[in-house]
């Protein structure tokens, strides 16, 4: 039998067709635009991605038996605001999980009605990435819009609901909208209430591996496909490709080097960080995770190689890099602000410590451990609450460089470990569609069964002793710039 992961993802829809046995059989990718309307602003439009799905299933499944094929499910971007009329029109475009317009709602919720108490309702605070601050800013900017909902959800769920007809998220992605209450897996009356909605508005809850509904009758006859083919809830990206490297279990580590950048803790209980530099949402296994998101990780690297030095040939520009720990130059990697752990959208980039011998394999080298050094900042947070993983499954983009997996080794001083299949998202929303039609009883047995490890690189004691003095300098940088920061922006 057949299952179709669909990773929605912020530049591209990808869909993945696998066995009941793990195996991969075909991968088919489709772009479509993204939309930046006013500075820190990031918008799409929900009927592309309906279009280039619809459009990538026809060409993942040429050649293919579809009356095999048994289920669907997802994992998509997080925390984007999708928003129906009463005649399931699209009412605005998107507005995306790295749109910084709701900086004042943030400030609201955090500042006016409180940390304590928006964490209380929530088990997080605001960022200005979750969902529940976009809905504020629609009402005050945009009130037309705003009294023309009928269904808010989020991207993965507009799939869905044009799949099948069901209106539903999942726990896991629903846990970044700042309207669940987590510990208690319901949406929060109280968050609703301040942001001016109803829990009528909002999905039906699932469990990731739960089934939602079917094809629709004219979808399946479209796609040529059998009208019970399984569509289960899915989970938000990261909880996904969590899935995905099989970290599920308690304290296992996932460290996502893609568009953004993730570490993603596994938990079989509800936990809080103190300080709410770590989020605490639900797990796409049940259970739960403590998760740090980092606005640009191998982003940063695309603009530094396509943007700044006109080149794509990565591979030739780290192969001239070869002092690593002993580097002058510090990158700060804040191109959209940044959530974890500063929760400050005015961040921005920086180079320091350029002098007159600086090359520019120098710089490229900044940007690679710039982003990794953003990463141990989130790592030290996971540790500050007894947590120490030694090791981590490492996935995304930006990992296929072993450049740059040598270096997040060594900064984050633990042992980095390589799937034998990384697809991300898209693997484990297959997964979790395989547990919906029950070949696995559950979403452990099915990583046991299917996530191998292909190989392993272990830090090397004196290079992680020279990056381990190099991060405690790069650590003294965001405090010195922060006012200056906020003076720029202002």
């Amino acid at each position: 039998m057949y299952y179709i992961g669909i990773d929605l993802g912020t530049s591209a829809v990808k869909l993945l067709l696998m066995d009941e046995k793990g195996t991969i059989c075909r991968i088919v990718s489709r772009e479509y635009p993204l939309s930046f309307p006013h500075p820190g602003w990031s918008e799409q439009n929900p009927e592309d991605w309906y279009e280039k799905t619809l459009d990538g299933l026809v060409e993942l499944l040429d050649g293919v038996d579809r009356s095999r094929v048994r289920g669907i499910s997802f994992g998509g971007q997080m925390h984007g605001l999708v928003m129906l009329d009463a005649d399931d029109r699209v009412i605005r475009p998107a507005i995306l999980w790295n749109d910084g317009r709701s900086q004042k709602q943030v400030e609201y919720l955090n500042d006016t009605i409180g940390r304590d108490v928006i964490s209380g309702y929530t088990g997080n605070i605001a960022f200005a990435g979750f969902t529940a601050p976009k809905i504020l800013w629609v009402r005050e900017n945009e009130p037309e819009n705003f009294a023309k909902a009928a269904k808010i959800m989020l991207p993965k769920d507009y799939l869905s609901y044009r799949l099948s007809g069901t209106f539903a998220t999942d726990y896991s992605d629903a846990s970044g909208m700042l309207l669940l209450d987590v510990k208690h897996k319901r949406w929060s009356e109280e968050m609703c209430g301040i942001c001016g909605i109803t829990t009528a508005q909002l999905p039906r809850l699932f469990e990731s591996w739960e089934k939602v509904g079917t094809l629709k009758p004219e979808i399946a006859h479209r796609l040529g496909l059998p009208e019970d083919v399984i569509i289960a809830a899915g989970a938000g990206d990261n909880a996904a490709a969590a899935i995905g490297t099989g970290t599920v279990g308690p304290d296992r580590c996932t460290l996502s080097l893609g568009t953004s950048g993730t570490i993603f803790i596994s938990s079989d209980r509800f936990r809080v960080d103190p300080n709410n530099a770590l989020h605490s949402f639900a797990h796409a296994d049940g259970k739960f995770h403590l998760m740090g998101c980092m606005l640009s990780a191998a982003s940063c690297n695309k603009w530094w190689m396509d943007g700044i030095l006109k080149t794509q040939d990565y591979g030739k520009e780290q192969s001239a890099i070869r002092k690593l720990g002993k580097n002058h130059v510090y990158f700060l990697p804040y191109l959209m602000g940044e959530r974890s752990p500063i929760n400050d959208p005015k961040a921005r980039a920086t180079f320091t410590g350029i002098t007159m011998d600086t090359t520019r394999e120098d710089m490229t080298q900044a940007v690679l451990e710039g982003v990794a050094f953003a990463f141990r900042d989130m790592f030290e947070v996971v540790k500050s609450l007894g947590i120490c993983p030694k090791s981590a499954v490492i996935c995304g983009g930006g990992a296929k460089s072993p450049l740059w997996r040598t270096i997040m080794a060594n900064v984050l001083n633990i042992r980095v470990q390589i799937p034998e299949n990384e697809q991300g998202p898209g693997m484990g929303g297959a997964m979790l569609a395989m547990v919906a039609d029950g070949v696995y009883e559950s979403v452990e047995a099915a990583a046991e069964a299917i996530v191998k490890i292909k190989s392993q690189e272990d830090p090397d004691p004196e290079l992680a002793k020279l990056y381990e003095k190099h991060y405690r300098e790069f650590h003294r940088i965001y405090p010195a710039l922060k006012d200056v920061f906020s003076g720029l922006s202002d």
